[in-house]
């Protein structure tokens, strides 16, 4: 081989793996809008149902569904709390002054197989309802007699119906969880609620601030999001690994929830960037990883807006915040 193909060679070479390393940039920009009610923020997990069932928590404690443009949204669901206290109702006060008495659902996910939603709840615990929705039962309030504190993001196994959790923090509730980095907290809990047994089993303990979770399509692990210190890991369920936990990927931002992208990988919603010394040319507010933890898209925005959740469904991205009052919708 003579020295002008050698090059020649190496630089197709060079150029394949630039390709190969390319991320894809898509902007959000251009969403569609779909408000929430009046005096209602914070869709921060949105669940799916049948053709085109769409829910969302929301910052006053319930889970709304999306009965379309003439009819808008409804409650859904709530917590026994809602409609028994009327300060749960009362729009003088803010979310944040009472959602320990009212509760804050965040991460949401049906069982397909019997319609029943599972819920998240910061203070009330891992809950459900039925398919007709109504007030949330508790399924479950403590593992290994200690009560949670956080409970925060959500998978379910549509195979078993068992049901995947976190409490992020035993020592910080929802409304401060700044604290939890800011005392570098390593407190938090990976559960597993066994669907028929009814008990939940600590996968994991000791762990920096963990949020969203989700599986992966064959079942065999989930990813775990870590806010603090901007990680995702893997927890083996199956398998010669089973039981192990490892650095899945390296994040560009601070996690929030995370979901299959339905190409087997997965969406992780960004609440904001890293902190870096070298001002930042693009508002990152999430990231597509493949099914081995690479990053292959990320979402950017502009400045005021911070993702909690991306979600596809029905040919759609799915923008869930924990600080604005409506839902991105994006073609895709």
């Amino acid at each position: 081989m003579g020295p002008n193909l050698v090059a020649m060679v190496a630089l197709a070479c060079l150029i394949s793996v630039a390709m190969a390393e390319q991320v894809k940039t898509t902007n959000t920009s251009s969403s569609h809008h779909l408000p929430l009610p009046d005096g209602v923020s914070g869709a921060e997990s949105l669940a799916f149902y049948g053709k085109d069932g769409i829910y969302t928590s929301v910052s006053d404690g319930r889970v709304l569904k999306w009965r379309g443009r003439a009819a808008g949204w409804s409650t859904f669901a709530y917590n026994v709390n809602f409609r028994k206290l009327p300060l749960c109702s009362d729009s003088s006060v803010s979310s944040e002054e009472k959602e320990s008495k009212c509760g804050r659902p965040l991460g949401v996910q049906f069982y397909r197989k019997t319609g029943e939603l599972y819920i998240a709840d910061a203070y009330f615990g891992l809950m459900k309802v039925g398919p007709n929705g109504g007030e949330a039962e508790v399924l479950a309030k403590e593992a290994d007699g200690v009560p949670f504190h956080f409970v925060n993001g959500l998978a379910v196994d549509q195979a078993t119906g068992d049901v995947y959790f976190t409490d992020s923090s035993l020592n910080f509730t929802r409304r401060f969880n700044l604290g939890i980095m800011i005392t570098n907290d390593t407190s938090g809990r990976l559960l597993k609620y066994d669907a028929q047994t009814k008990h939940v089993t600590v996968l994991k303990a000791d762990l920096p601030y963990p949020n969203g979770v989700a599986l992966s399509r064959d079942g065999k692990h989930l990813v775990v999001a870590h806010t603090w210190p901007c990680q995702a890991f893997r927890y083996w369920l199956k398998g010669p690994m089973a039981g192990q936990y490892e650095l899945f990927a390296e994040l560009p931002g601070y996690p929030d929830n995370v979901r299959p992208d339905n190409q087997g990988g997965f969406w992780v919603a960004l609440n904001r960037e890293r902190l870096q010394r070298a001002p930042v040319k693009k508002h990152l507010v999430g990231v597509r990883l493949n099914a081995d933890g690479k990053e292959v898209e990320e979402l950017t925005a502009v400045w005021d807006v911070t993702l909690s959740e991306v979600a596809t469904f029905n040919g759609k991205l799915w923008l869930g915040s924990v600080e604005l009052d409506y839902i991105g919708v994006l073609a895709i």
